[in-house]
C-alpha cells in the first residue's frame, strides 16, 4: 500500500476579510434611509382609576354626532352637511351656553362624536378631525382675544402662555369622542 503524504494546508489571511465586512456594514447603515412614520398627533385621555364609577349618562342634546359613510358623506345630527360648514356648526353647537334648547348646555358638558366607516377615505377622514378641532381652536382663541395663529404659538414652557392655555382649555374641554369604525349607513 501506498503511504499517503501529508500536505499542508495554507493559512488564510483573514483579517482583511473582517475589515471588509465591517466597510460593507458601514456603508449599507449609512445609505438605508429609515421611513418615518406618520400619523395624527393626538394626546390620549389619562388612564381613569378602575375603581371610579363612570358616568355614560349624557343627555342626547349635549353630543354633536358626526358619521361618514363609506361614500365620504357627512351626516351631522342626523341631517346631510358639507364638510366646509362643519367647523361653524360644531362651534355653533360648542357655545350654545343653552341658549338654543335643541344644542349643548355649556361647553364643559359638550361631546362631540365622530363615527367612521371602514371604507372611508383617510383624506376624509382627516379632514372632518381637523374641522372639528380647528372649531375647539377658534373658540379658544376668541376666548383669549387673540388670533387662532397666535394660540397655535402659545407655548407651554412658558408659564404664562400656559396659564391662558389652560384657561381656554378649561372653559373649551375638547371633549371628542370617537368610535371604532364599523360598516355606517350607506
Amino acid at each position: 500500500m501506498a503511504k499517503k503524504k501529508s500536505r499542508a494546508i495554507p493559512e488564510i489571511n483573514a483579517s482583511s476579510m473582517a475589515d471588509i465586512a465591517f466597510l460593507l456594514l458601514i456603508f449599507f447603515l449609512v445609505t438605508t434611509t429609515i421611513g418615518a412614520d406618520k400619523g395624527l398627533n393626538m394626546l390620549l385621555p389619562p388612564k381613569k382609576d378602575p375603581t371610579a364609577p363612570v358616568d355614560v349618562n349624557l343627555k342626547d342634546k349635549n353630543v354633536f354626532k358626526v358619521i361618514v359613510n363609506s361614500r365620504n358623506q357627512l351626516l351631522v345630527e342626523d341631517e346631510p352637511m358639507d364638510v366646509r360648514i362643519l367647523k361653524e356648526e360644531c362651534k355653533k353647537f360648542l357655545s350654545n351656553n343653552n341658549a338654543d334648547p335643541t344644542l349643548s348646555e355649556s361647553p364643559e358638558k359638550a361631546v362631540v362624536s365622530l363615527k367612521t366607516d371602514r371604507g372611508t377615505d383617510y383624506k376624509v377622514y382627516v379632514k372632518v378631525l381637523d374641522e372639528l378641532i380647528a372649531a375647539y381652536n377658534e373658540l379658544r382663541a376668541e376666548k383669549l382675544g387673540i388670533s387662532v395663529e397666535r394660540y397655535l404659538q402659545l407655548d407651554e414652557k412658558n408659564p404664562k402662555e400656559d396659564e391662558l392655555l389652560k384657561y381656554a382649555q378649561k372653559v373649551y374641554p375638547r371633549r371628542l369622542s370617537e368610535a371604532e369604525p364599523t360598516s355606517v349607513v350607506k
